[in-house]
């Protein structure tokens, strides 16, 4: 095959890959792909969300606060705003043996910080992946879906449902 033909079939195969790629749907790459970080608390493996937080702090100083609930750990600073500190295991039923080290800041209104024991990493997986649940959850149930990660399956904890938990034991109604 000469020079010039070899260059004449190449711009065919661009020519024919361009033209495909009008045919072939359009794909989202963000939407194919589920953001998560793999973490520990009370003892368990769960995974949460990353799209529904807005950011991750290790050992950040917590206030205590009184009070009747057992989950509020207290209050800590986030860019001059004082959150509210749940821990995720007693949320979640577990014991709670030591103090967690994680805070996650729950994205959304109004500010939420969870704090959790452990943090095995981020891991981005293909949404298909993930196992839904089905419908009729109640208003305690904060899980959403399984996802199969290195180390075995997770349940992914929802931290809108959180929020909604911790209004829900604090005697808040969210407005609809």
């Amino acid at each position: 095959m000469s020079p010039a033909s070899e260059v004449m079939a190449r711009l065919d195969r661009l020519r024919a890959d361009f033209d495909r790629s009008f045919a072939e749907p359009a794909r989202r790459h963000d939407a194919e792909y589920a953001e998560l970080l793999a973490v520990h608390a009370g003892g368990r493996p769960y995974a949460l969300r990353l799209c529904q937080a807005s950011g991750v702090h290790p050992d950040r100083p917590v206030t205590p606060l009184p009070g009747p609930q057992p989950a509020l750990l207290g209050v800590a600073g986030f860019s001059g705003a004082t959150v509210p500190v749940y821990d995720l295991a007693a949320l979640l039923g577990h014991p709670v043996p030591e103090r967690p080290r994680w805070l996650v800041l729950a994205a959304g209104s109004p500010p939420l910080a969870l704090a959790f024991h452990g943090l095995d990493g981020h891991v981005r997986v293909d949404e298909a992946a993930i196992i839904g649940e089905a419908g009729g959850h109640d208003g305690r149930d904060v899980l959403r879906g399984m996802v199969e990660l290195p180390g075995g399956t997770r349940p992914i904890i929802d931290l809108p449902a959180t929020r909604a938990l911790v209004h829900q034991l604090t005697g808040h109604h969210p407005h609809v």
